[in-house]
């Protein structure tokens, strides 16, 4: 079954749910089982990263996959809607990288995936608290010729937000492998400074410029290898990136970036394109960055 997008509202309006495709706890016993465990968490917090994580079911990728089918037509690309499209970040037709932020605000399913509580408890986790919503992207790269997302920290490219209190979560809509570029991590490269930024779409060697010799003693990848409808969490100071997809398969994923709240903004200028400007020194909030879950209410109920 296909499902229809709505182009001409704006779901950014909508703080809550609006399909059932994502089932809210109906007591503590159900949301607890969407918690990470004590060795996972302390997992995260050593290595700065977690992987193979359970999040959506069959029925949910076959969703989101249907409108993202959708939202990837070249028509869509006119909507003001999005924060920024790139059919091709790479700008080579041999190395084709979709990349797209904003879908939040146009489909259905990719909305109401901000509240699934299996991503949502397991957020206010990993961040210590409260979960509001930074922003969403999708990544894919097409068969045989998808490019890679060159190795890079997403904290280098969200310093218009402080404190650093954020956190990503990588969710497949695919089997993601080694051969169709999954996802890689340094582990403990969390505790790495901030570094320049050197590309998103670009030379995977790039980064070996900005990294001292001990961080290059230190840069021992590990490919994150996932089954569809898993996701990894990591820490926006990790650094990650992925290679070329050289199979005759799609590698598509989605990703939310979300922070603790409380988190202000670092600058005067719109924290998004076609978003208000938050004037520095002003906590991040309103419609485009919703409270997602707050566990001290949970409790309270």
């Amino acid at each position: 079954m296909l499902y229809s997008i709505c182009m001409a509202e704006d779901l950014s309006k909508y703080h809550a749910p609006v399909t059932e495709l994502f089932r809210v706890p109906a007591s503590a016993e159900e949301r607890e089982q969407c918690r990470l465990s004590k060795e996972q968490v302390e997992f995260y917090e050593e290595n700065g990263y977690l992987a193979g994580v359970r999040m959506l079911t069959g029925e949910q990728v076959e969703r989101l996959r249907a409108e993202l089918r959708e939202l990837m037509r070249p028509g869509q690309a006119r909507s003001e809607l999005w924060y920024e499209f790139h059919s091709n970040e790479s700008r080579d037709p041999a190395r084709v990288l979709f990349h797209a932020l904003g879908a939040w605000r146009i489909a259905p399913g990719f909305h109401d995936l901000l509240w699934n509580p299996r991503f949502t408890v397991a957020a206010s986790q990993l961040l210590g608290g409260t979960v509001r919503f930074w922003h969403d992207q999708l990544f894919c790269k097409p068969a045989r010729h998808g490019g890679v997302v060159a190795w890079h920290q997403d904290y280098s490219y969200w310093t218009r937000t402080t404190p650093l209190a954020h956190l990503t979560c990588w969710i497949g809509l695919d089997d993601s492998t080694r051969e169709n570029g999954c996802l890689c991590y340094v582990p403990g490269s969390h505790r790495w400074p901030d570094l320049p930024v050197t590309g998103l779409a670009g030379d995977m060697d790039s980064i070996q410029a900005v990294l001292t010799e001990e961080q290059k003693g230190l840069f021992r990848p590990v490919a994150i290898e996932l089954k569809s409808g898993e996701c990894s969490f990591h820490h926006p100071r990790m650094i990650h990136g992925s290679f070329a997809n050289s199979t005759d398969r799609p590698r598509r994923a989605t990703v939310i970036n979300v922070f603790r709240d409380g988190v202000l903004s670092n600058s005067d200028a719109p924290p998004l394109e076609g978003v208000p400007v938050i004037p520095k020194g002003e906590p991040m909030g309103g419609q485009f960055f919703p409270l997602l879950y707050d566990p001290n209410r949970i409790k309270q109920k």
